[in-house]
Formats: C-alpha cells, sequence, structure tokens
C-alpha cells in the first residue's frame, strides 16, 4: 500500500523500529513523521519511506493539530495493552 499524508505508519528500521507515526507530510522520497512525544509536530522526523510500513488507517491530520491529541490517538497503536491515559 503506498504512504500518503494522514496515514499511521510503523517504523521498520532505525532507534524508533516498531513504534507509530503520524505522517505530516511527503516531499521528495520522504516521510516527515511525529508522535507527539519524542518527535512533536512543529518538528517531525524525516524518515525514508522505505523505512516504514503502511497500516489501513487514514485520519484528517487537520484534527490532529496538537501533540496530546496526537499522543492520544496514536497510544492505542504503540500501547495496545494498556488503557488510554489523560
Amino acid at each position: 500500500m503506498q504512504i500518503i499524508q494522514g496515514m499511521i505508519v510503523k517504523s521498520n528500521a532505525g532507534h524508533d523500529k516498531e513504534r507509530f507515526y503520524l505522517v505530516v507530510r511527503l516531499e521528495n522520497g520522504f516521510a516527515y513523521i511525529a508522535d507527539g512525544k519524542r518527535r512533536k509536530l512543529e518538528r517531525p522526523k524525516r524518515k525514508n519511506l522505505s523505512h516504514l510500513s503502511s497500516t489501513k488507517r487514514i485520519v484528517d491530520i487537520s484534527l490532529y493539530d496538537t501533540d496530546r491529541k496526537l499522543r492520544r490517538l496514536l497510544w492505542e497503536f504503540n500501547y495496545p495493552d494498556q488503557p488510554v491515559q489523560n
């Protein structure tokens, strides 16, 4: 599946391997990804598309305009066995 803006993706390589992120934008063969904690929306991480796995989940990124909202969205992916914290 092709990676697009607003898609939730999983990192397959690097120190952040196995973590989920939101694709904030795509540019020149790279995805700029954020998780709201380690990588904030103001400073997304540039990641090679070949180092990411797509999921079927696509969201409207305008609804997740704060790091807190983004963390809550990704909580179920990164911590599936734990209830969402406030």
